[in-house]
């Protein structure tokens, strides 16, 4: 499991379908979660992402020292499933995806992830699977993560 972790003063999610678009998800304050899976990924693993993701301090107190978690802020997740994570580019011009997760394995593993975000009492919006996606963000910091299990 990888994650892409962006801390955000905003994030937007549209979904393009014939020509136009409708938002899919939309936050303030938070963090924008790019999320790619494999075949081999756990429930430990989700429970690992979502705990981490949770408890992150990447938030300014009064001191301007990154000490504060997503709950203390107010903050909300936008999560966006995003398989070209796992695309190897090492040889070649066109990126191999065969360690991303199909759509059978990471659809669910994707759901579980968003449903264990939620069961900590936080915000979550998201994308949808294996739509075309718009995201547009304003990074605040900026701030980048990559998380990987």
């Amino acid at each position: 499991m990888r994650v892409l972790l962006q801390r955000v003063s905003s994030a937007e999610v549209r979904i393009r379908e014939g020509g136009e678009s409708r938002v899919s998800g939309r936050i303030g304050r938070g963090f924008l979660l790019l999320v790619g899976l494999t075949h081999a990924d756990t429930e430990e693993q989700l429970a690992w992402m979502a705990d981490k993701v949770a408890g992150l301090r990447l938030f300014s107190d009064a001191e301007e020292k990154m000490n504060l978690a997503l709950e203390d802020v107010g903050g909300a997740l936008l999560v966006v499933s995003q398989f070209t994570l796992y695309g190897d580019a090492a040889k070649g011009r066109r990126p191999s995806f065969i360690d991303a997760a199909r759509p059978d394995v990471a659809i669910p593993l994707y759901e579980r992830f968003v449903a264990l975000l939620r069961a900590k009492g936080l915000q979550v919006e998201t994308g949808e699977f294996g739509a075309m996606m718009d995201v547009e963000l304003v990074n605040d910091g900026p701030v980048t993560l990559w998380l990987e299990k």
